[in-house]
């Protein structure tokens, strides 16, 4: 058993870092003479769904484990999920990593480890730091601690300054290959075969998507009426329709996600804040600056909601360009195996009602919308400019 072993597809990946974890051992234990495999600053990067925060924890665990990352050991246990007292997650939940936030993670950066062997800190979607953000991390990288590690996860190198990326030694995963995603399902989550082979190429080797399509009858349901959308775009009204749609579902989809999380968030100020309270020297009101922490409270998880809407909707537009990817194989006749392969029908109809230049054209107004969404461009208007874009008459 490993901290590796749910890491997919990624064997190069997985040798170098257990080698830097037996660096890391050797220099814990005051040996210094191979000090060079191991560094404070690691930059984990690759494709959505590729692994690259299961790569960083299992790394976390096996620098704080004594055997390397064994997988059965409490300090592997808590580095993994997140609890370990020298290791800090942090995950951007809204739409960038502000300043403060990452103030607060330099300082934290700083310290010495008290429970375990090193100081980690680990950053999920370090790309969500504006160019001011960065430049505040550039202390903890540039004047780090002697037992300090700095973990970063983006989708590529490019997504981060080059001033942090050329202090980082660099992990690139890929994409793992659809059968390699089936065989964990089926061995972690117990998914049947049939059900794990169509949940891994529908997902295109996304594990976390795949799982959920395995698991989730809502994720299936989600994901069938977004590729109904093709087969809808018609004539003007029937493309703003369809995209009112998408959005619309994208938003239901962050609601859900998110409210009880939410509701816990607001009852737990609310506590702190004296809510609920009574006996003798209560006043019947919030303490002071109760109504500024209010605020901020809502602002956080308004920017989580955006920031979930925009991820749900990414998903959905990811599943359309995969479809018409499908399309674009029938009617070159290449033979590759399609992606959604439960709507061969449905694509070879495409494919035989319109041309290969066409296709083409509405695989980039896919992308084009996912670009302007990344951009900040309203929702609705992106969505509505690639419908209209996709539409078949």
């Amino acid at each position: 058993m490993s901290v590796f072993d749910d890491l997919v597809g990624q064997q190069a990946v997985v040798l170098q870092l257990q080698a830097a974890a037996a660096a890391a051992a050797r220099v814990v234990a005051g040996d210094d003479s191979t000090a060079s495999a191991m560094t404070h600053a690691w930059l984990f990067t690759g494709p959505p769904g590729s692994g690259r925060s299961v790569a960083a924890r299992g790394f976390a665990a096996a620098l704080q484990c004594e055997d390397r990352g064994c997988g059965h050991c409490s300090a592997c246990h808590q580095a993994v999920a997140g609890t370990h007292a020298d290791v800090a997650v942090v995950v951007p939940e809204g739409l960038s990593l502000g300043v403060a936030e990452v103030r607060r993670i330099v300082a934290h950066t700083a310290r010495r480890p008290t429970a375990g062997r090193w100081q980690v800190t680990l950053i999920e979607d370090a790309d969500r730091m504006p160019d001011y953000a960065s430049n505040a991390l550039l202390k903890a990288i540039e004047e780090p601690p002697p037992r300090g590690v700095l973990l970063l996860c983006a989708p590529s190198v490019e997504d981060l300054l080059p001033t942090i990326r050329s202090r980082c030694r660099l992990v690139p995963l890929r994409t793992p290959p659809a059968d390699a995603v089936a065989e964990v399902l089926v061995r972690r989550d117990g998914v049947d075969p049939a059900m794990a082979a169509f949940a891994a190429q529908a997902a295109q080797g996304h594990i976390g998507r795949a799982r959920r399509l395995a698991l989730q009858e809502d994720a299936r349901t989600e994901r069938r009426d977004v590729l109904s959308l093709p087969r809808s775009l018609h004539g003007v009204g029937s493309a703003l329709q369809a995209a009112k749609d998408l959005v619309d579902a994208a938003q239901a989809e962050a609601a859900r996600l998110t409210k009880d999380r939410d509701a816990s968030e607001r009852e737990e100020l609310s506590t702190a804040l004296g809510g609920g309270a009574t006996g003798k020297g209560y006043t019947g009101s919030a303490p002071k600056g109760g109504a500024g922490a209010l605020k901020e409270l809502e602002k956080r998880q308004k920017s989580r909601g955006t920031r979930t809407s925009r991820d749900a909707l990414d998903r959905a537009l990811v599943d359309l360009a995969a479809f018409y990817r499908d399309v674009l194989v029938v009617q070159l006749g290449t033979g590759t195996p399609a992606i959604h392969g439960d709507l061969g029908a449905q694509a070879a109809t495409i494919a035989g009602a319109t041309t290969p230049e066409s296709t083409l054209r509405r695989i980039e107004a896919v992308l084009a919308c996912r670009t302007a969404l990344d951009g900040n461009v309203a929702p609705l208007l992106a969505v509505e400019s690639m419908a209209l874009a996709l539409r078949t008459g």
